[in-house]
Parts: C-alpha cells; structure tokens; sequence
C-alpha cells in the first residue's frame, strides 16, 4: 500500500498466489492477471521472489509485461545477489513447510551428541594434561578454539579440569 501511496499509483488490487512454485507462472494467478491487464497497468510484487521461483522465470514474466505494456513494479528491489537470497530463502522456507506438514520433525535431536569434534583425540588430550600441559596450549596442538576443548572435557570428562586457567 505504501509504495503505491508514494508512487501515486491508483489504489491497488490484491490477488494471492498460493500455488505451488512448479506450476507454471501463465497457469497461476499471476498469469490470469497479466492476461487481463491492458496497457498501461502497472502490477506491483513486494519483492521479486514472490513474482517467480527462477531468474528465467522472471525474464519471462518482465518480457510478457513489456510486449503487453504493462508496468512490472517490485517494491522491494537490490541486486542479483539479493533476488538470488530471496529465491533461496522462499525455497528453503517452502521446503520445510512441507516436510513439517508431512510430519517430518526438523531441526537438532534433543539430547546430547553422541560423538564430538575431540573423541578422536581423547587420547591425546589426556596425555598432554597428565604431562602438565595447559589448556590453552593443548587446544592450539589440537588446532581448536580454547572453549571447544573446555566444552569437551566439561562432557567427557565430567567437568575435571574444564575450568579456564590462565
């Protein structure tokens, strides 16, 4: 509403598009509305993700509007990267939505992991602190942050010796 608003555009008309992003572009809302638009009307999408699922797509579509004359408008607009982003995420977004309405569970399991980034150095790790070595210096032999080998004695190790020293 705002854009329009501020581009004095006539007062708009909404329609939904809801169906799915393999169905045609032409066999959708959108191209029943642009079949019905004369020249001179000016259609309006937030952002350009919701205009089509593909750049070619969208090639289409701003080729239909032009031999048609119809003024395609995207209120939220940037560059490629950002059409691209936008594409990615209305996928990513649709993807999950339907793997949760399928009953999928996403996301992390709960509990705690069953292997971490250190087991297979618990050897290691124990000799160097037997030897005395602090923990600074036994996470840069492992080549690891400090706090991951914190994490990981505090889970393996029951908390001894997880403490930073310094």
């Amino acid at each position: 509403m705002r854009y329009c608003a501020d581009r004095a555009l006539l007062t708009p008309v909404f329609i939904e598009d809801t169906a799915s992003g393999r169905t045609d572009w032409r066999d959708r809302p959108l191209g029943q509305l642009l079949t019905r638009a004369a020249r001179g009307d000016v259609i309006v999408v937030a952002e350009v993700s919701r205009l089509a699922r593909s750049t070619l797509q969208v090639l289409e579509i701003s080729r239909e509007c032009i031999e048609r004359g119809v003024h395609l408008h995207v209120a939220k607009t940037g560059l490629v990267a950002e059409i691209e982003r936008d594409f990615i995420s209305a996928r990513t977004k649709e993807a999950l939505a339907k793997r949760k309405a399928d009953g999928m569970k996403l996301g992390r399991p709960s509990g705690p992991a069953r292997s971490l980034r250190l087991d297979a150095h618990a050897d290691k790790i124990d000799k160097y602190l037997a030897k005395g070595i602090d923990k600074s210096s036994v996470a840069k032999l492992l080549d690891v942050a400090p706090n991951t080998l914190y994490a990981w004695l505090k889970v393996r190790r029951s908390g001894a010796g997880a403490q930073r020293t310094v």
